[in-house]
């Protein structure tokens, strides 16, 4: 199973940003995806998460700017991010929970960082 992320990119601040991660392989079943972020010497922090609940979750540096869906017959989840800022500079990682076997067992998976840089 590989997750491929893209969209990373530079822009100034007010711009916007979409970022798509695709999970490839043998997959049975998709649970949770997410995006996280990880500037240097900070732990990773959730941004952005959706699941079956009828509400996306949301950390509220990025409450009411940032969007997370998902397309569950392409495997994909997206991240629309608007009003981006300067504090919005990070390392952004896809999360995908994913059965990949008949067994209903499900694991974490990870994509490879895409960065994004707002600057002026």
């Amino acid at each position: 199973v590989q997750l491929q992320a893209s969209g990373g990119g530079s822009v100034q601040p007010g711009g916007s940003l979409r970022l798509s991660c695709a999970a490839s392989g043998s997959i049975f079943g998709i649970g949770v995806m997410g995006w996280y972020r990880q500037t240097p010497g900070k732990e990773r922090e959730l941004v952005a998460e959706i699941s079956g609940a009828p509400t996306p979750y949301y950390s509220d540096s990025v409450k009411g700017r940032f969007i997370v869906s998902r397309d569950n017959a392409k495997n994909t989840v997206y991240l629309e991010m608007n009003s981006l800022q300067p504090e919005d500079t990070a390392v952004y990682y896809c999360s995908i929970t994913l059965q990949t076997t008949a067994r209903k067992i499900y694991s974490r998976y990870w994509g490879l960082g895409t960065l994004v840089t707002v600057s002026s």
